[in-house]
């Protein structure tokens, strides 16, 4: 499986390649399926450009994106879109449109309760398991880690020299997952080495602005559906799959 992350928390000072409003978004995924796409992971945004669980919000972002697409949509739900564990999970409750699946980053204060209220609904989580966090030993004895849809193992480490190595060691942190499916991903400039990595070990990956503005070569990327298709080059797809 290949995610595509279309925005992540950039906005308009990332340049006009990141959508941010719904049509803008759709747009993308659109183009990002067409080139290889299987999954997408967005971050729904407010009129300013922030990063928002707003039930009206949502609704219009999955709306406009899951009439152009049929593939899963995902969403974050980040303590930075609501600082307060306790209105946070309040407002996905509030959710009228639900998403396929959602990420919560285990780290978070609140993790566990709204996985719980994710999984109650009929959300997949993605469990987000940070390097440099304790993410991994709180999953490792979260009640609720059979029950995930998957773990998305988050390589934050930046630099293209060790993040392969901070990969490797997050998933012997990560260890058996309770069993349960591994999605390895990277950041800025561990972002291709990492994707790289996963290739090699048969993992599901992702790619996209959210994670890197750039193509392999360095080179400005022009759009979600330039690293999809890069992305898949990388990954060694072609290859297996001829």
């Amino acid at each position: 499986m290949v995610q595509v992350c279309l925005n992540g928390s950039r906005g308009a000072a990332d340049g006009a390649v990141v959508p941010l409003s719904p049509q803008a978004l759709a747009e993308s995924a659109a183009a990002a399926v067409a080139a290889g796409a299987t999954d997408i992971h967005v971050h729904p945004k407010s009129p300013c450009g922030d990063d928002t669980l707003s039930p009206r919000v949502l609704a219009a972002t999955l709306g406009a994106v899951r009439a152009r697409v049929s593939v899963p949509v995902g969403v974050t739900t980040g303590a930075w879109t609501e600082p307060d564990p306790a209105r946070r999970l309040e407002r996905v409750r509030d959710w009228t449109v639900l998403p396929d699946h959602a990420s919560v980053n285990w780290h978070e204060p609140g993790a566990e309760e709204l996985a719980a209220a994710l999984i109650e609904r009929g959300v997949g989580v993605e469990a987000g398991i940070w390097s440099g966090t304790d993410a991994a030993s709180r999953f490792a004895v979260s009640p609720l880690g059979p029950r995930v849809l998957r773990v998305l193992a988050e390589v934050t480490d930046g630099s293209p020299e060790t993040a392969q190595d901070t990969a490797r060691a997050l998933l012997a942190e990560v260890g058996a997952a309770h069993g349960r499916p591994v999605l390895l991903h990277g950041e800025d400039g561990g972002a291709w080495p990492v994707l790289r990595l996963a290739g090699r070990l048969r993992l599901a990956t992702r790619i996209g602005l959210e994670d890197t503005l750039v193509l392999p070569d360095g080179e400005p990327a022009s759009s979600n559906a330039q690293l999809v298709a890069a992305g898949l080059v990388q990954y060694g797809w072609a290859q297996r799959s001829s």
